[in-house]
């Protein structure tokens, strides 16, 4: 990989990672338009380790009070019900699925899921579902003709039973095309939650999931065509521009739509199952280029 590579795949991961829109299926996408090879599943987790150190430094205050009280909680039992030691003990939680589900499938996500037939279904049915659960809470935020409006859930309202259920959703991003955060979202939305509780869940969870997959991969990094000097310094762009993408993010949902994601993401994939029927791109475009 060189090192122009490594730069527009850092820049691809930071701006894809928060939006849910699937990192790994356009860090996928771009290596086969490109006529690059795959950087494969270890690259992809390894700069995801940059996004999520922008989550850390962009949630500090939030993630500080929630590890001080999940930590006293261990020796009061009367923080227990503390909300913060309460988030600690839910993130634990909703990380069981992805961590069971991650070494159990390792080896197709490194290999049949990366296939660009199957990200450009995931795009489009995820996009459907995104859309779907988006209306559902644009509706009850609003009101309507006939219909009051309805309160949705906080993260005070969070229980063990949707911490799962979220934790569920984020095991489904790890077939490419799904996306961590847009899964996550639509299962919150669906689940009752506002947006801004939906997505900050969803960007709390992710931590220890990636942190957890990116250590994991550093025995692979280096290997083949992807070497260390690449992966750090598109790990160092990610970062960089994560932490701007996440500001953006965080402020567009609060009035915002998910529509233009929707959208985006079923005529991406809808081009996608184009550019691979007319022959423009293999199924497995990518693996054996470069």
């Amino acid at each position: 990989m060189s090192w122009f590579e490594s730069f527009v795949l850092g820049l691809v991961q930071g701006l894809t990672e928060f939006l849910p829109i699937s990192s790994s299926a356009h860090l996928r996408l771009t290596a086969a338009f490109a006529g690059w090879q795959d950087p494969g599943a270890a690259f992809t987790a390894i700069t995801q380790i940059g996004t999520e150190a922008a989550v850390i430094i962009y949630f500090r205050k939030d993630i500080g009070r929630i590890i001080s009280a999940w930590a006293r909680s261990l020796v009061n039992r009367e923080l227990r019900h503390d909300h913060d030691a309460r988030m600690g003990w839910l993130v634990i939680v909703g990380s069981i699925p992805i961590g069971v589900l991650g070494l159990t499938f390792k080896d197709a996500i490194e290999g049949p899921f990366r296939d660009l037939r199957l990200i450009a279904t995931t795009l489009i049915v995820m996009g459907v579902v995104l859309g779907i659960a988006d209306r559902l809470a644009a509706r009850d935020e609003t009101g309507g003709r006939h219909r009051a409006v309805k309160q949705r859930k906080s993260l005070t309202d969070l229980s063990v039973k949707d911490g799962l259920l979220y934790g569920i959703c984020q095991a489904m991003a790890l077939i490419p095309g799904v996306s961590r955060s847009g899964a996550t979202i639509s299962g919150g939305l669906l689940m009752g939650y506002t947006r801004e509780s939906a997505a900050r869940y969803s960007f709390l969870l992710a931590i220890p999931a990636v942190l957890a997959s990116g250590v994991f991969e550093l025995k692979d990094a280096g290997e083949g065509h992807v070497s260390w000097g690449p992966t750090l310094f598109a790990t160092l762009i990610a970062f960089v521009v994560g932490y701007a993408v996440i500001a953006w993010f965080m402020k567009f949902i609060s009035h915002k739509s998910f529509m233009p994601f929707v959208i985006y993401r079923i005529l991406l994939g809808i081009a996608l199952f184009a550019l691979v029927a007319a022959g423009t791109l293999t199924p497995h475009a990518g693996e054996t280029a470069g």
